[in-house]
């Protein structure tokens, strides 16, 4: 499995309407609300064989009231 994460900005006063929309979709391992330039920051396993591109894409992108996303892979360092 590899770990992501991605920061999302949504419409005013959405944040929570698109957390709740993540979290029923049960596709996040964890979602957090953040202060700054997005508004949430979530938590995301795949596969080593899934896209992380066709995964934003198809499960993030088609969810109403996001306005932004920005995506940061991990690493294993150790």
């Amino acid at each position: 499995m590899k770990a992501f994460f991605v920061q999302i900005k949504t419409e005013l006063g959405k944040a929570y309407e698109v957390a709740t929309a993540i979290a029923d979709a049960e596709i996040a391992s964890e979602i957090y609300s953040t202060a700054g330039g997005y508004d949430l920051l979530v938590k995301f396993y795949l596969e080593e064989s899934q896209d992380i591109g066709h995964f934003i894409n198809e499960k993030l992108h088609a969810l109403p009231f996001i306005k932004d996303t920005y995506t940061i892979t991990t690493f294993r360092a150790f």
